[in-house]
Formats: structure tokens, C-alpha cells, sequence
């Protein structure tokens, strides 16, 4: 059996949501919109090395996930806090804001359009993130077509 440690255990489990029994993905999702409200977090030059560096890192903890849980654990949900940070992109800090992001995103993960319900079949880490950096473009371009036609 694979050995997962407490620090890979914590950061691949978004803070352990992964391990709430009912919808571990919602609340990794809300742990990325809890992580992005410390002030200066949304700054593009914190926001993106931080999705750069846990994509990575969640693609390595995705395959030891897999490896001791099954094929997309809900257990992990690094990839639903990375998804977040994605769609929360150079939008501005509000509540209002964060608010719609958070169930813009979550929609685009569940309801996974073309391709990314395709990229999902991937095998290990790879699959279990990719998955949601694509969604997280898709609700990052719908976030951005929602200020400009429906808030301004």
C-alpha cells in the first residue's frame, strides 16, 4: 500500500475536505475561496505561481491519491481548490464576486463540458487535475463575459 504523509495528506485533501462524506469537492472548493480571501492573495503575482506550483504538486498527490484510494478519490481535492484560484483570475476581490465565481465553477465541474469530461479518463494525477484547470479556464472566461455584460 502507498504511503501518504500528514503534509501530503492535508495539501491533497484541501485541508482534509476531501474526507467529508458529502460533497468533499464543494467543500475543497470552498477551501480554495477561504485560501484566496487572505488579503493579498488574489494579487497575480501570488494567484498564479500558486496555481502553477499546486497544479504540479497536485498532479504528483493525485497519483499517490489514486494509488491508495482508487481512480479520482474524492479524497482529493487539491484540484478543486486549484480550479477556484483559476476562476477567480483577475477578477476583482468582492463578495458579490466571489460569491458567483464559487457556483460559476462549481457548475463547469459538475456539469463538465467538451473535453473536459474526455480529459478526466486520464490515468493518475494528470487525469485528476487536468480535468479541473480546464473547467477552471471555462468559469474564469464565463466569470470575465459576466462582468462585462451583466455587472460592467
Amino acid at each position: 500500500m502507498i504511503k501518504i504523509n500528514l503534509i501530503e495528506k492535508t495539501i491533497g485533501s484541501g485541508f482534509f475536505t476531501g474526507f467529508i462524506p458529502l460533497a468533499p469537492g464543494t467543500f475543497g472548493s470552498l477551501t480554495g475561496l477561504l485560501i484566496y480571501s487572505i488579503p493579498g492573495f488574489e494579487k497575480p503575482q501570488i494567484l498564479i505561481p500558486a496555481i502553477i506550483i499546486f497544479t504540479f504538486y497536485g498532479i504528483f498527490l493525485g497519483s499517490k491519491f489514486e494509488k491508495a484510494y482508487g481512480k479520482d478519490p474524492g479524497q482529493c481535492t487539491i484540484d478543486e481548490v486549484i480550479g477556484m484560484w483559476i476562476t477567480l483570475l483577475f477578477l476583482p476581490k468582492t463578495l458579490l464576486i466571489s460569491f458567483i465565481a464559487f457556483f460559476v465553477w462549481r457548475a463547469f465541474d459538475i456539469i463538465k463540458p467538451y473535453p473536459i469530461r474526455k480529459l478526466e479518463a486520464l490515468d493518475g494525477g494528470l487525469g485528476i487535475m487536468i480535468d479541473d484547470v480546464i473547467g477552471g479556464i471555462y468559469s474564469l472566461i464565463t466569470m470575465h463575459l459576466i462582468l462585462i455584460f451583466i455587472i460592467k
